[in-house]
């Protein structure tokens, strides 16, 4: 029989009739596997079908026509991930051999998350992968697995109970993890992502229960490639990676904002169509400077203070040096929730040298401009008779800013310099204008105007008089009523985006919002708020999620193989994105489509990137797709269940 590198079932259908040399049911069962395995074409006796024993030439010979099948039956990469598996070579209908390291049968294909059905299996494959007695004979459809969940979810009270129960069902059966999420994306978005992966990170250690991603600590300095080779999966095409440093609001998290980058892949499979086998979410330990967690027994990092300078830089420097040469030139790396100056650092030093993308500077700067968009069809004019004021100067706020000055500059053909002239930025310690300069970080400085100091918020408002007030500071309820109020004299509709994230930070709430400014504010936040009654009307607030973008950018970018993330793809990720809002939308005071059709958003945004790209000569998935936004949603991973051989 066929011997594998590790030892495995093999289910019935499979082990009747092998032996040597390979026959042409063998060759079938060698070309489904995946090139992970290294097959051993040996019988177990070393003999051939006579009983004639080999020579170790017959052996080597056998065994290399046997890898050769391997490579050679390679399928075409679809979207730039390699379908190891070959689960989209087939049809829906077809069967699959569920492959992971070996053909899972029996117990452990229970215990196998990409390949467990839990009780949807059906007779013939409870007989042919010996899950007779091991399962109740009750034989449900997918459909009715996910009803059950949702029933067992909506029990739970707390947000944190139903974040764990999501965890512990992803590690138990993926595909329907993804199923669920999928279906019921607005209800369980809040909950995989932003506002309760915020408390998640908070507890992370006391919740820790099986490991996910790669940490990659101070410890593994010189054997970072070293570390992302134990990762089990070798066609990567996204990874996001974070140090934990400015996790959302919240601060320094350390080795615990690793709940950011798997929350994260999880929206870029769910709502971008990504393959989860493709994602790989990594959390760099260098410490953390909070006290609190280094005195926590149940602190799962290192218990040291932060590695700065040269250190973290050489450690950084190795991880993405590491990446590259291990995964290649596409891999897309995204940079989630750094400290401000080390997250502008990374992105200028990585930009023009890899697939790099930071969420927090350049996602956020994108579905905010997309809203903006969308909100002038209610305000009117354009992006450049409008004047901007933002109450935090960080990451966020001047990644908006300059992506909206980039904006008007593109439509009105202005000096980007003339186009940042409408566009103020407040910081801690007030008005960033030009008598600062000296004292300003570098990303402050393009935003130092000529005007008095103004030292807090109300007063900016009152003397710039802005049309649109956005907040970035991470600060809760810094929108006081008096600010609210102000920006309601001298605006009908005054445009309010509160976007600090998680609810807690959020600037101001909706309820707040729509009160201060007597129904009349067009608002959007960060993180969800339920809908508002005010004077008999209900008002249902936007809400400004980087989930809109990433996916679909990150799709975009991998199936047009794009080597570099350039600002025009942004620019293009905000068009498509303002496109989907209908009147509908608008007429109830939306300026962002509902997340029920996410995924067909998902497919205009990567086709409008993936366009760009091709367009800017940064493509190298040849030739270009006729239809674009077709090839995209064929590219998407489906969590249906697939029928096992």
């Amino acid at each position: 029989m066929i011997s594998l590198s590790r030892s495995c079932f093999l289910n019935k259908a499979s082990i009747a009739g092998l032996s040597s040399p390979l026959s042409d049911r063998q060759r079938g069962i060698v070309r489904r596997a995946p090139c992970s395995l290294k097959i051993a074409a040996v019988a177990a006796s070393n003999r051939d079908r006579n009983g004639t024993v080999l020579s170790v030439e017959t052996v080597a010979k056998e065994t290399a026509e046997a890898e050769s099948l391997v490579e050679e039956s390679q399928p075409t990469v679809v979207g730039g991930i390699r379908d190891a598996y070959g689960e989209d070579t087939a049809t829906e209908d077809q069967p699959v051999t569920p492959w992971s390291l070996s053909v899972a049968s029996g117990y452990s294909l229970l215990r196998d998350p990409r390949h467990n059905k839990g009780l949807a299996f059906t007779d013939k494959e409870r007989d042919a992968h010996y899950l007779l007695g091991l399962l109740p004979p009750s034989v449900p459809s997918q459909e009715l697995q996910v009803k059950k969940l949702m029933h067992i979810i909506r029990q739970y009270q707390v947000p944190l109970q139903k974040y764990m129960y999501m965890m512990d069902l992803q590690e138990r059966n993926e595909r329907l993890f993804y199923k669920l999420l999928i279906d019921h994306v607005e209800e369980m978005l809040p909950i995989v992502y932003t506002p309760t992966v915020g408390e998640a990170c908070q507890k992370y250690g006391s919740i820790f229960s099986r490991p996910q991603g790669l940490y990659i600590s101070l410890k593994e300095k010189g054997r970072i490639l070293e570390v992302l080779r134990n990762w089990p999966e070798k066609n990567i095409q996204v990874i996001v990676v974070t140090d934990g440093q400015r996790i959302l609001g919240l601060g320094d998290l350390g080795c615990q904002g690793m709940g950011i980058p798997v929350g994260k892949l999880s929206l870029y499979t769910a709502l971008g169509g990504v393959r989860p086998s493709a994602c790989l979410p990594i959390t760099i330990d260098v410490g953390t400077n909070n006290e609190k967690l280094l005195d926590d027994e149940f602190y799962i990092g290192l218990r040291q203070r932060r590695a700065t300078g040269q250190e973290y830089a050489e450690l950084l420097h190795e991880f993405m040096t590491a990446v590259k040469q291990n995964y290649g030139e596409r891999v897309l790396v995204q940079f989630e929730d750094f400290a401000n100056h080390n997250a502008f650092d990374l992105l200028a030093k990585y930009g023009t040298t890899h697939l790099v993308f930071n969420d927090d500077i350049q996602g956020t700067a994108s579905v905010v401009l997309s809203g903006l968009m969308a909100a002038l069809k209610l305000l009117g004019g354009t992006l450049a008779d409008h004047r901007f004021l933002f109450l935090g100067a960080g990451e966020a706020g001047t990644g908006i800013a300059e992506l909206i000055a980039l904006e008007i500059s593109k439509q009105t053909q202005m000096p980007l310099d003339e186009a940042r002239k409408n566009i103020w930025l407040v910081d801690s310690k007030g008005l960033i204008v030009e008598s600062r300069r000296e004292s300003l970080q570098h990303f402050k400085k393009p935003w130092a105007h000529d005007h008095e100091p103004i030292e807090t918020l109300l007063e900016a408002v009152n003397d710039i008089k802005p049309t649109v007030l956005i907040g970035t500071s991470g600060v809760g309820r810094t929108f006081t009523q008096e600010v609210v109020e102000a920006m309601a004299t001298f605006n009908e509709k005054p445009l309010i985006l509160a976007l600090s994230n998680p609810t807690s930070q959020s600037e101001c709430t909706a309820e707040q919002a729509y009160t201060w400014t007597k129904g009349r504010a067009i608002y959007a936040s960060g993180s969800p708020f339920p809908p508002v009654e005010y004077e008999g009307q209900t008002y249902v607030p936007g809400q400004a999620n980087n989930a809109y973008i990433f996916p679909g950018l990150g799709l975009g970018l991998i199936m047009s193989g794009t080597i570099r993330v350039h600002d025009d793809m942004l620019l293009a990720a905000s068009e498509a994105l303002a496109a989907q809002v209908t009147q509908e939308n608008l007429d109830n005071g939306l300026i962002y489509p509902p997340f029920t059709n996410i995924r067909k958003i998902s497919a205009q945004i990567a086709a409008k990137v993936a366009a760009k790209a091709y367009e800017l000569g940064l493509a190298t998935r040849l030739p270009r797709p006729k239809d674009l936004v077709a090839y995209a949603e064929s590219c998407m991973y489906s969590p249906s269940y697939r029928n096992y051989r």
